[in-house]
């Protein structure tokens, strides 16, 4: 499992005091309201930022970091990720996960379709309005799109990185 989870992403600065535009990688983007501290990924190592400030503006968080009150000097973290140590993520209710822990999880299918053979590895996953669809690389049939809902997801074990899946007819 990731030790760190993902929270948003620097898409721009915003003016010159060294505000940023954040878009949300959360499903709840007021949780910034309730966050001290952000891990700043810069590619080489992660840096330690305090919240100072937190607005909203369409899609978007504003983010002012202390200590950083110039343009210059965060312009250069643009498509950047912010993360947060999975202690300080959001608790998830019973059947709900973190995509990180998701992705790169071993798939197979129930036993009445296909004997509970491999059916290929979760490589992302895509959120929709009604419920979130799982891509699977499937080495049989190519990238197949399953909706995250009761009938197709029978069982989710993140400790042993395994997903077992009903396929609806029409899904392949």
């Amino acid at each position: 499992m990731e030790q760190f989870l993902q929270v948003g992403v620097i898409s721009s600065t915003h003016g010159i005091r060294g505000e940023v535009k954040v878009f949300p990688t959360t499903d709840d983007p007021a949780r910034f309201k309730k966050l001290k501290k952000v891990l700043l990924d810069t590619g080489e190592e992660r840096l330690e930022l305090e919240l100072q400030s937190v607005k909203f503006f369409k899609q978007f968080v504003i983010l002012k970091f202390r200590g950083i009150d110039n343009i210059n000097d965060i312009e250069k973290y643009k498509g950047r990720s912010l993360m947060v140590p999975r202690e300080d993520a959001v608790k998830l209710e019973k059947d709900e996960y973190f995509i990180a822990d998701l992705i790169g999880m071993d798939v197979y299918t129930d036993e009445e379709i296909s004997d509970g053979q491999r059916f290929g590895v979760l490589k992302d996953v895509m959120e929709t309005g009604a419920n979130e669809v799982y891509i699977i690389d499937s080495d049989k049939y190519g990238e197949v799109l399953v909706p995250a809902i009761r009938q197709c997801i029978l069982d989710v074990d993140v400790e042993k990185r395994v997903m077992r899946i009903h396929l609806m007819n029409g899904l392949i």
